[in-house]
Protein backbone atom coordinates (compact mmCIF):
# COMPACT_ATOMS: atom_id res chain seq x y z
CA UNK A 1 0.00 0.00 0.00
CA UNK A 2 1.00 3.28 -0.81
CA UNK A 3 2.38 5.55 1.89
CA UNK A 4 1.67 8.94 0.48
CA UNK A 5 5.23 9.48 -0.81
CA UNK A 6 5.24 7.24 -3.67
CA UNK A 7 6.56 4.02 -0.88
CA UNK A 8 5.32 1.08 -0.99
CA UNK A 9 4.09 -0.55 2.32
CA UNK A 10 2.78 -4.14 4.10
CA UNK A 11 0.11 -3.24 6.48
CA UNK A 12 -0.34 -5.64 9.38
CA UNK A 13 -2.90 -4.93 11.99
CA UNK A 14 -3.40 -6.74 15.31
CA UNK A 15 -7.12 -7.13 16.26
CA UNK A 16 -9.14 -8.97 18.75
CA UNK A 17 -10.47 -8.54 22.41
CA UNK A 18 -9.06 -6.53 24.97
CA UNK A 19 -5.55 -8.30 26.98
CA UNK A 20 -5.05 -11.10 24.39
CA UNK A 21 -1.39 -10.23 23.27
CA UNK A 22 -1.27 -7.21 20.69
CA UNK A 23 1.28 -5.34 22.42
CA UNK A 24 3.58 -7.80 23.21
CA UNK A 25 3.25 -9.20 19.53
CA UNK A 26 3.53 -5.82 17.65
CA UNK A 27 6.28 -4.86 19.53
CA UNK A 28 8.21 -8.62 18.98
CA UNK A 29 7.32 -8.15 15.56
CA UNK A 30 8.55 -4.68 14.50
CA UNK A 31 11.75 -5.66 16.32
CA UNK A 32 11.43 -8.66 14.24
CA UNK A 33 11.51 -6.96 10.97
CA UNK A 34 13.26 -4.28 11.62
CA UNK A 35 10.52 -1.48 11.22
CA UNK A 36 8.22 0.34 13.01
CA UNK A 37 4.99 -0.11 14.74
CA UNK A 38 1.67 1.54 15.89
CA UNK A 39 0.88 1.78 19.31
CA UNK A 40 -2.54 1.89 20.40
CA UNK A 41 -3.23 5.56 21.06
CA UNK A 42 -6.55 4.66 22.89
CA UNK A 43 -4.27 3.95 25.87
CA UNK A 44 -2.60 7.22 26.00
CA UNK A 45 -5.85 9.60 25.47
CA UNK A 46 -7.92 7.78 28.16
CA UNK A 47 -4.69 8.46 30.81
CA UNK A 48 -4.70 12.23 29.79
CA UNK A 49 -8.37 12.23 30.22
CA UNK A 50 -9.86 13.54 33.83
CA UNK A 51 -12.89 11.80 33.22
CA UNK A 52 -14.46 8.77 32.21
CA UNK A 53 -14.22 8.43 28.66
CA UNK A 54 -17.43 9.04 26.30
CA UNK A 55 -18.51 7.96 22.44
CA UNK A 56 -17.13 11.74 21.59
CA UNK A 57 -13.94 10.76 22.54
CA UNK A 58 -13.91 7.86 19.98
CA UNK A 59 -13.88 9.62 17.20
CA UNK A 60 -10.97 12.00 18.63
CA UNK A 61 -9.05 7.95 18.82
CA UNK A 62 -9.84 7.16 15.70
CA UNK A 63 -8.56 10.02 14.05
CA UNK A 64 -5.36 10.09 16.20
CA UNK A 65 -5.03 6.47 15.53
CA UNK A 66 -5.42 6.76 11.60
CA UNK A 67 -2.92 10.03 11.78
CA UNK A 68 -0.17 8.50 13.95
CA UNK A 69 -0.44 5.12 11.51
CA UNK A 70 0.01 7.11 8.16
CA UNK A 71 2.89 9.20 9.82
CA UNK A 72 5.20 5.91 10.71
CA UNK A 73 4.25 4.23 7.66
CA UNK A 74 5.99 6.78 5.92
CA UNK A 75 9.08 5.39 8.08
CA UNK A 76 8.49 1.79 8.10
CA UNK A 77 11.14 -0.60 6.65
CA UNK A 78 8.78 -2.20 3.94
CA UNK A 79 6.06 -3.45 6.72
CA UNK A 80 4.10 -1.37 9.39
CA UNK A 81 2.98 -3.39 12.59
CA UNK A 82 -0.21 -1.68 13.37
CA UNK A 83 -1.17 -2.46 17.06
CA UNK A 84 -5.10 -2.10 16.94
CA UNK A 85 -6.84 -0.57 13.99
CA UNK A 86 -10.01 1.49 13.47
CA UNK A 87 -12.09 -1.63 13.10
CA UNK A 88 -11.18 -2.32 16.81
CA UNK A 89 -12.73 1.35 17.73
CA UNK A 90 -15.23 0.72 15.22
CA UNK A 91 -16.39 -2.63 16.84
CA UNK A 92 -15.84 -1.28 20.60
CA UNK A 93 -18.41 1.79 19.57
CA UNK A 94 -20.80 -0.30 18.29
CA UNK A 95 -20.76 -3.02 21.08
CA UNK A 96 -20.37 -0.16 23.87
CA UNK A 97 -22.69 2.52 22.86
CA UNK A 98 -24.52 0.71 20.18
CA UNK A 99 -23.62 2.29 17.35
CA UNK A 100 -20.53 3.52 15.61
CA UNK A 101 -20.31 7.42 14.57
CA UNK A 102 -19.61 8.20 10.66
CA UNK A 103 -16.59 9.48 11.27
CA UNK A 104 -15.25 6.00 12.28
CA UNK A 105 -17.39 3.89 10.03
CA UNK A 106 -16.20 5.96 6.83
CA UNK A 107 -12.11 6.27 7.63
CA UNK A 108 -12.74 2.59 8.86
CA UNK A 109 -13.36 1.79 5.31
CA UNK A 110 -10.78 3.93 3.25
CA UNK A 111 -8.16 2.36 5.51
CA UNK A 112 -6.57 -1.16 3.65
CA UNK A 113 -4.32 -3.82 5.56
CA UNK A 114 -2.37 -6.58 3.25
CA UNK A 115 -3.25 -9.15 6.77
CA UNK A 116 -5.12 -8.78 9.64
CA UNK A 117 -3.64 -11.22 12.98
CA UNK A 118 -6.86 -11.69 14.75
CA UNK A 119 -5.42 -12.49 18.71
CA UNK A 120 -7.57 -15.22 20.21
CA UNK A 121 -8.37 -15.28 23.90
CA UNK A 122 -6.49 -18.33 25.17
CA UNK A 123 -4.06 -16.52 27.42
CA UNK A 124 -4.93 -15.54 30.77
CA UNK A 125 -6.60 -12.05 31.52
CA UNK A 126 -4.24 -9.21 33.29
CA UNK A 127 -6.29 -6.84 35.03
CA UNK A 128 -5.94 -2.96 34.15
CA UNK A 129 -7.47 0.07 35.12
CA UNK A 130 -8.61 0.42 31.12
CA UNK A 131 -9.66 -2.80 31.14
CA UNK A 132 -13.31 -3.37 30.91
CA UNK A 133 -14.79 -7.10 29.90
CA UNK A 134 -12.91 -9.81 31.74
CA UNK A 135 -16.39 -11.96 31.26
CA UNK A 136 -16.91 -10.66 27.41
CA UNK A 137 -13.90 -11.98 26.01
CA UNK A 138 -15.38 -14.45 24.09
CA UNK A 139 -18.37 -12.14 22.85
CA UNK A 140 -15.93 -9.93 21.27
CA UNK A 141 -13.51 -12.41 20.15
CA UNK A 142 -16.77 -13.37 17.63
CA UNK A 143 -17.59 -10.07 16.69
CA UNK A 144 -14.56 -9.21 15.67
CA UNK A 145 -14.50 -12.64 14.00
CA UNK A 146 -17.44 -12.11 12.14
CA UNK A 147 -16.71 -9.04 11.41
CA UNK A 148 -13.60 -9.95 9.17
CA UNK A 149 -15.45 -12.46 7.80
CA UNK A 150 -18.38 -10.44 6.78
CA UNK A 151 -16.06 -7.55 5.58
CA UNK A 152 -13.96 -10.26 3.53
CA UNK A 153 -10.62 -9.34 5.27
CA UNK A 154 -7.83 -11.14 4.71
CA UNK A 155 -6.91 -12.51 8.28
CA UNK A 156 -5.94 -15.51 10.28
CA UNK A 157 -6.39 -16.53 13.77
CA UNK A 158 -3.61 -16.69 16.35
CA UNK A 159 -3.87 -18.89 18.85
CA UNK A 160 -1.43 -20.69 21.38
CA UNK A 161 1.37 -19.34 23.43
CA UNK A 162 3.25 -16.29 23.18
CA UNK A 163 5.87 -18.86 21.16
CA UNK A 164 3.04 -20.00 18.87
CA UNK A 165 1.64 -17.14 18.47
CA UNK A 166 5.05 -15.22 17.26
CA UNK A 167 5.57 -18.15 14.85
CA UNK A 168 2.28 -18.18 13.56
CA UNK A 169 2.47 -14.26 12.94
CA UNK A 170 5.74 -14.72 11.14
CA UNK A 171 4.56 -17.14 9.11
CA UNK A 172 1.27 -15.53 7.73
CA UNK A 173 3.46 -12.33 7.37
CA UNK A 174 6.10 -13.90 5.31
CA UNK A 175 3.67 -15.04 3.11
CA UNK A 176 2.00 -12.04 2.08
CA UNK A 177 5.54 -10.61 2.03
CA UNK A 178 6.38 -13.19 -0.82
CA UNK A 179 3.18 -12.26 -2.61
CA UNK A 180 4.43 -8.11 -2.31
CA UNK A 181 7.60 -9.53 -3.94
CA UNK A 182 6.01 -11.38 -6.77
CA UNK A 183 3.74 -8.56 -7.73
CA UNK A 184 6.60 -6.54 -7.91
CA UNK A 185 9.12 -8.56 -10.33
Amino acid sequence: MDTGNGKEVIRIAIVGPECTGKTDLSRFLAHYYQTSWVPECARDYIDRLNRPYEKKDLIAIAMAQASLEDRLAREANEILICDTNLLIIKIWSEFKYGDCPAEIAEETMKRKYDLHLLMYIDIPWVDDPQREHPDKREFLYELYRNELIKSKINFIEIKGSHELRRVAAMNAIEKIMSESHSQHL
